[in-house]
Formats: structure tokens, C-alpha cells, sequence
């Protein structure tokens, strides 16, 4: 099972890191929630393969630590959803489904 593409109505807002918002439950290292809002990837479900961040054609994600995770020890971060293109090409290319994205949400808060 993929994200939940409606996520910003299913879960709670819990807070924020690195300027995004982080959505659903959280208590590392094993739950991590939800980060981003425009470009949203969830880091429960994310096995840092990569894909996502060698193909982005506009450098959207960047690698963070995640100790513990038991699916992986990074994930990737959807840092500067504020410059998405909308191209769905991270939703396409995920393996596992961790990523949505929506042009009717917001993008990156300051």
C-alpha cells in the first residue's frame, strides 16, 4: 500500500522539520510520518532506493538520516518541493509508492 493521497485530511499536522510539515504520527526511529505538503513523501513506507532523487529534472530531494528506520537509514526529502515542476516523475519511478504529488496543495512553509 502506497501513500494515502489524502493524507492532509487523514492525519494530523505534527509538526514541522527542515521547513516542512510532517504529517500522522511520529516516534523515531520507527514511525516518521508524512514530510512535505506539495511533494509528499512517507517516510514510514520509503525504502531510500533513490530513484527519485537521481531523476528529479529540478533537484527537488535531498538525502536525510533516519538511525533506526528499520526500512532504511535515509530517506529522501522533498527539501525544495517549492521548485516542483509538477512532472510526476518521483510518483512514477517510486518502487513502493512513498510519493505524492499535488498541485493543489500547498508548497514548502517559511
Amino acid at each position: 500500500m502506497g501513500i494515502d493521497p489524502h493524507f492532509t485530511s487523514t492525519r494530523e499536522l505534527t509538526g514541522t522539520e527542515n521547513g516542512l510539515r510532517v504529517w500522522g504520527e511520529q516516534d523515531p526511529p520507527v514511525r516518521l510520518g508524512i514530510h512535505g505538503t506539495h511533494v509528499a513523501v512517507d517516510y514510514d513506507i520509503c525504502v531510500a532506493d533513490g530513484a527519485c532523487l537521481r531523476d528529479c529534472p529540478v533537484d527537488v530531494f535531498t538525502w536525510v538520516d533516519t538511525p533506526g528506520h528499520p526500512s532504511s537509514g535515509q530517506k529522501v526529502e522533498p527539501t525544495r518541493e517549492d521548485q516542483c515542476i509538477d512532472c510526476m516523475l518521483c510518483v512514477d519511478i517510486c518502487p513502493v509508492d512513498a510519493i505524492d504529488v499535488d498541485a493543489s496543495r500547498e508548497r514548502r512553509i517559511d
